[in-house]
């Protein structure tokens, strides 16, 4: 099949190609309406992405928008999904029209790939984005001149300012002829294992074939004796692969330069100077590290005083909306699950949305203003030590939003042993799910107060960060040494301009963030709560018979208002005690006994493993089910404050001292920091580093938030 035949049977598909960090994510949602993930640094799509999208013509396209590359020749599996989606004929996303996307203040760049496409024979467009950062006097010219030198139509853009999309979209449904000089022409004396290779294949393309020759491990449908046979055709030893793609790429280069040079594309003084003015601050060797330390403790003080207000309005929302729900519902289990079990654990968790959204609104802030990138820079410099490589950075920062995509963007790390370690010590980043737990133990033991004139609670919040981040950095430099991996620590990536944000772009990002935080913890939360609200609220029936005959017994012979509240309080936790979730805590309290854990943190411990955050919605219902009016199927939500009472209030029976001291408190922070305590997350570690690297994982998580807390318990309690 020729690659450049149109495909009239199907509807047509468009690839957007191009550098890590070119717009390709920008563009595809500036033409689609979608919102994908966008980053100004590399490595953010890591899978394909593709929607249909509807023309002026009425006519429709496919749009897949492939993960970044520098050439087609993979040094990554991110890499390797684009260059296969090209290569391969028979891959159901081989595409009938290339757009490469190129930056245009780095334009060589940009063409080494688009001369590759082109070599291949594909339709092909140049879309030229960021012409905002360049002079406009320069555009005009310089897009003709590209059009006339490369043979295909050429589109300057600026997604972030929605110029010129309309102008793109016009040319995805035209006839584009493939360009007809190629950059690279195969040697004569390579012809026969050309030929070969073609047959293989099969493909028509002299060039295809040729990067089969130079790069057979990356062609998954070539046998292995076809490999064989076209080196000892072509003459060519494995050792001597590399240095003739080295050279191919070499000749791109020089071609582009001299293109670059004739184009003119000259790109703004603006930025460039105030990037550099700012670079000089942002990333200095010592002021680098201060500011960014500054903007985290500026992240958690919005976390814990800025959100307060927010939060309290939500309090006194759920609180209104049970008291409107118990008025009008008639007294029953069915009522009792709705309120103490379903309210009470989502409740628990809404509650934490204002902070979620804090969180992703500097987040988004930093990426957009191209901060972010400076911040990877700065880490690079510290984790070069520890034998990482800067590529593994991106996906540890990414680590404090979410492991789960930041395991996934370790496909852009081009050593696979780098990567499992990777892998193995994102688990340890402090992610958004960890906030409501921080957040509700921090505010324990912590009191209300100021330091340099901060709420002192964003300190120890600034103090958990930290300490995940040295430990997966001593976690790393083991697991390296035992593996006896070194790196390069070589590390190469483009320093965007510092831009001012695009408040859509940030918006879209804390909407998503916050919807998915509520609708993801949500679909989990109600399941557990259910099924928490049963185990809870039954026992064994002759147990929970004779604890309502005793207190109904004593109730009757008390005429002290006083002594029945504190006789039914101790009713219902005689009940929790009893029940069936009472009774699985206190099998694995001997366990965690040593932590400084009694057995309803032990449940929380369980349920949370599902997600982090499910910690916070346990504990609501658990104390819940300890309120006294709910004896009596009166039972009320508790609100973030009223939960802090009483587990401030809940006293050790053997040893008649408060449960959540000090150092339960930071024994509890010790082992949430460390530990495995999401399944998504070893469900995307089974498929990114397969079973055994993630029972590793799970097993030296385990170990270590165990260890580590004991430790914590045992110097607090001295």
């Amino acid at each position: 099949m020729d690659i450049s035949t149109p495909v009239a049977s199907r509807l047509k598909k468009v690839a957007l190609v191009g550098a890590p960090n070119a717009g390709k994510t920008s563009l595809f949602n500036a033409l689609t309406g979608l919102h994908q993930k966008v980053g100004n640094f590399p490595g953010v799509t890591v899978e394909r992405k593709s929607a249909r999208i509807r023309l002026e013509d009425n006519t429709s396209v496919e749009l897949v928008d492939l993960p970044g590359a520098n050439s087609l020749y993979p040094v990554s599996e991110d890499e390797s999904v684009t260059c296969d989606v090209l290569r391969n004929p028979l891959n159901p996303d081989h595409p009938d029209l290339v757009v490469v996307v190129a930056d245009a203040t780095q334009l060589k760049r940009g063409l080494v790939l688009a001369s590759q496409v082109l070599d291949l024979g594909f339709p092909a467009i140049l879309v030229l984005n960021m012409i905002d950062l360049v002079e406009r006097e320069y555009v005009h010219h310089a897009t003709h001149r590209l059009q006339a030198l490369l043979g295909i139509p050429v589109v300057p853009v600026s997604v972030r300012q929605e110029k010129g999309i309309g102008r793109l979209t016009k040319w995805l449904n035209k006839d584009i002829e493939p360009a007809h000089r190629p950059w690279v022409t195969v040697p004569p004396g390579f012809r026969p294992a050309i030929n070969t290779l073609k047959e293989a294949l099969p493909t028509n393309q002299d060039y295809l074939a040729f990067q089969a020759l130079l790069d057979p491990g990356s062609f998954r449908n070539l046998p292995d004796s076809v490999t064989v046979q076209v080196r000892e055709l072509a003459h060519v030893a494995p050792k001597d692969l590399r240095l003739l793609i080295s050279n191919e790429l070499a000749v791109r280069n020089d071609r582009a330069a001299e293109i670059v040079e004739q184009v003119a594309l000259k790109p703004s003084d603006y930025p460039g100077k105030l990037t550099s003015v700012l670079d000089r601050i942002f990333t200095h060797r010592i002021f680098g590290y201060a500011i960014f330390l500054g903007i985290l403790l500026l992240i958690f003080q919005s976390i814990f005083a800025w959100a307060t207000y927010p939060m309290d309005a939500i309090d006194a929302g759920i609180a209104w909306l049970q008291e409107a729900l118990g008025s009008i519902l008639p007294a029953g289990w069915l009522t009792d699950l709705l309120l103490n079990g379903i309210l009470a654990g989502f409740g628990g968790i809404v509650v934490f949305v204002p902070q979620i959204v804090f969180l992703f609104f500097f987040i988004a802030l930093l990426e957009e203003t191209g901060y972010m990138s400076r911040v990877v820079f700065l880490m690079d410099r510290i984790m070069r030590p520890f034998g990482f490589s800067g590529k593994s950075v991106i996906p540890l920062m990414g680590g404090m939003a979410c492991a789960i995509p930041s395991i996934m963007m370790t496909r852009s790390i081009p050593n696979k042993i780098e990567r499992m370690i990777t892998i193995a010590v994102i688990p340890l980043m402090s992610c958004s799910a960890r906030i409501p737990v921080y957040t509700l133990l921090i505010a324990l033991f912590v009191p209300q107060t100021e330091l340099l004139g901060l709420d002192v609670r964003g300190f120890y919040m600034t103090g958990l960060y930290i300490l995940g981040f040295l430990m997966s950095l001593v976690v790393a430099f083991v697991l390296k040494t035992i593996l006896k991996y070194k790196s390069d620590g070589l590390f190469v990536m483009e320093m965007p301009a510092y831009r001012m944000p695009r408040w859509r772009n940030v918006g879209i990002t804390v909407y998503q963030q916050a919807t998915s935080f509520v609708l993801g913890a949500g679909k989990i939360i109600l399941g557990i709560s259910i099924v928490l609200w049963v185990l809870s609220s039954y026992g064994m029936p002759d147990k929970m018979k004779q604890i309502e005959t005793d207190y109904a017994a004593k109730i009757s012979q008390s005429n002290d208002p006083q002594s029945i509240d504190q006789l039914r309080l101790a009713q219902s936790k005689a009940r929790l005690e009893s029940s069936f979730a009472g009774e699985i805590g206190k099998f694995i309290e001997p366990a965690i006994r040593p932590l400084g854990f009694d057995w309803k943190i032990g449940i929380s411990i369980v349920t949370s493993f599902a997600a982090r955050e499910v910690f916070v919605s346990t504990m609501s219902i658990l104390y819940g089910q300890e309120d006294p009016e709910s004896v009596d199927g009166d039972a009320q939500i508790k609100t973030r404050e009223s939960l802090l009472t009483r587990m401030r209030a809940e006293i050790n029976p053997k040893t008649g001292k408060p449960v959540y001291n000090h150092a339960t408190t930071l024994s509890l922070l010790v082992f949430y920091a460390f530990a495995m305590q999401c399944m998504s997350t070893l469900a995307v570690t089974r498929r990114e580093a397969g079973w055994k690297w993630t029972l590793l994982v799970l097993v030296y998580l385990t170990i270590l938030s165990y260890g580590a807390s004991w430790i914590t318990f045992t110097l607090a309690s001295l």
